[in-house]
């Protein structure tokens, strides 16, 4: 909290020169550069490095810059002047493959060519990154921001480790650099050794770097976060993943977007790429895949790829990762946010390059696994009448049309419903869903606000029905008031919860698995708790 005090109380101090300083226009420049410590200080006390917006590629917005440009001034000079002064090279070498230093300059390209480096970490936020294209030179290049002092967050080393250990794999030299190459690259550095030694001693680690690099020394912050990562067992290398890609999922988006994909996934993964064709479905390739021991499978393209690959991974090791290319990608909403329905390559694959996973509840409907649910009613005629070819031509629309066109035209029948142990109940409805995952926008399963699908039970809803489609509407729409609210307002549904629930009927039941339409007799749906890892945003 040190340095967010000091820039906090530099910025009161600019405050007061701008008040007392004549003329007054002078005084902007002191407001400026007191708002500019401001937001620097308000970033040490949030720890977040991202407010300079500093990309990928190294680069930092040029409205950003113009915002900070008295602290990035500052900074700047701070760093040219402490670079001339230090007492270590600006690089260093570490190992055969890996090398510390400070901030780089387009001066240090012939020493980068002389040590054969051709891959770069950079962990600092405040500077701009050498615009390696440039160079002409093959430069593969990380940025991952963090704040001088401070130590890189879960997920951000978790990435570093894993991009360090996949371009080591490959035979490449990298150099891991900070500000001053003392303390941020230094922490990279010393959790990558620790990464391929689960029983070294930081302690001994840290001094071997001390050796090569004498000004190398982590403050207690991150000290502290560095032991508590390797007692934790977190500084792990999980980087070896199998994609299994659909082709002809949705609209056919993996000949747009697999040339993206496999670019920007192999920086960090050693990647291999399977498709599925009529003779090879995704369950077929998952089991083939994981006998190779991946950390992770990747199912790219809609929900029923997802269902596929999935099913091989339930109580397994493995963790799933999503693209959705399809066309309603629910589970990806769900676990993802609705962002994945505005960018969702984007954003699928920055979570898996994240790797923050979840064990997520699974359910098997008639011994079928279930991710989402199983729907008799409205949800069944919906997915019915959303038919291939209507999906094609308008996307997730299919399913709007095909939802009122149920609306109308759906009647209510009699089921038993047997929940756990309990004496078994016949009820009267138009709409019956049981539930695992679903988002909010699958309204029909909003009866006690969205199901939990980390909570190891089912949701079951249903609908009173009504012979007015107005007032079946109006149910709906009151749904919608559950789905937004998270709490139990439509009067005409009902909800509860159960591990198991059993539903037969005096006729063949026609019902809905996950998008799927299918029928049989009766339906037995089991939860299976906390069973698949599963990429996830939360």
């Amino acid at each position: 909290m040190w340095a967010a005090i000091s820039y906090l109380l530099l910025a009161i101090v600019f405050i007061i020169m701008g008040w007392q300083v004549s003329p007054s226009y002078f005084s902007v420049l002191f407001y400026w550069t007191a708002l500019s410590l401001t937001l620097v200080g308000c970033a040490y006390v949030f720890n977040i490095a991202k407010i300079f917006r500093k990309r990928e590629n190294g680069v930092i917005p040029f409205y950003i810059r113009w915002a900070f440009i008295p602290f990035l001034l500052g900074a700047q000079v701070y760093n040219a002047w402490s670079r001339k002064h230090d007492k270590v090279p600006p690089l260093q070498q570490i190992n055969e493959h890996l090398f510390l230093a400070c901030r780089l300059f387009p001066s240090d390209i012939d020493t980068l060519k002389d040590n054969g480096i051709t891959a770069i970490l950079d962990v600092t936020c405040e500077f701009d990154g050498l615009e390696w294209s440039s160079t002409q030179e093959s430069i593969k290049y990380l940025n991952i921001p963090v704040l001088d002092h401070r130590a890189p967050t879960r997920s951000q080393l978790n990435q570093a480790i894993n991009w360090i250990a996949h371009h080591v794999k490959e035979n490449r030299r990298i150099v891991v650099h900070c500000a001053l190459g003392r303390g941020r690259s230094v922490f990279v550095m010393a959790a990558y050794l620790l990464s391929q030694n689960k029983h070294a001693d930081a302690h001994q680690v840290l001094a071997q770097i001390k050796e090569t690099r004498s000004t190398a020394n982590l403050n207690k912050h991150q000290l502290r976060q560095l032991l508590k990562s390797h007692k934790k067992g977190e500084l792990l290398i999980k980087n070896k993943a199998v994609l299994i890609a659909n082709p002809v999922s949705g609209t056919k988006l993996w000949e747009q977007k697999e040339h993206a994909i496999i670019a920007r996934l192999s920086a960090y993964y050693d990647l291999k790429v399977m498709t599925t064709s009529a003779e090879h479905n995704g369950t077929l390739l998952a089991k083939q895949a994981i006998k190779e021991n991946p950390d992770m499978i990747i199912a790219c393209g809609g929900d029923g790829t997802v269902a596929e690959v999935a099913s091989v991974l339930v109580n397994q090791d493995c963790k799933l990762g999503i693209i959705p290319l399809g066309t309603a990608n629910a589970l990806a909403h769900v676990l993802m946010g609705i962002q994945s329905k505005l960018i969702p390559v984007e954003v699928a694959c920055d979570l898996i390059i994240d790797g923050q996973t979840k064990q997520m509840d699974t359910a098997y409907c008639n011994g079928e696994l279930m991710l989402l649910l199983a729907g008799i009613g409205f949800e069944q005629r919906m997915i019915e009448k959303a038919d291939r070819d209507t999906k094609n031509a308008v996307g997730q629309f299919a399913y709007l049309q095909g939802f009122w066109q149920a609306l109308g035209t759906q009647k209510a029948q009699d089921y038993s419903v047997q929940l756990d142990d309990n004496a078994p109940q016949v009820i009267n409805t138009n709409s019956l869903v049981v539930a695992n995952a679903a988002p909010f926008t699958t309204l029909l399963a909003q009866g006690g606000g969205q199901p939990n699908h980390y909570d190891g039970l089912l949701d079951v809803n249903w609908l009173t029905p009504n012979q007015d489609a107005s007032a079946n509407a109006l149910s709906i729409a009151e749904l919608v008031f559950s789905s937004v609210t998270q709490a139990h307002l439509a009067l005409n549904s009902h909800h509860t919860n159960a591990r198991r629930v059993e539903i037969s009927a005096t006729e063949i039941i026609k019902y809905v698995i996950d998008g799927e339409v299918k029928e049989a007799d009766k339906l037995i749906i089991e939860i299976e708790p906390k069973s698949l890892a599963v990429v996830c945003a939360e």
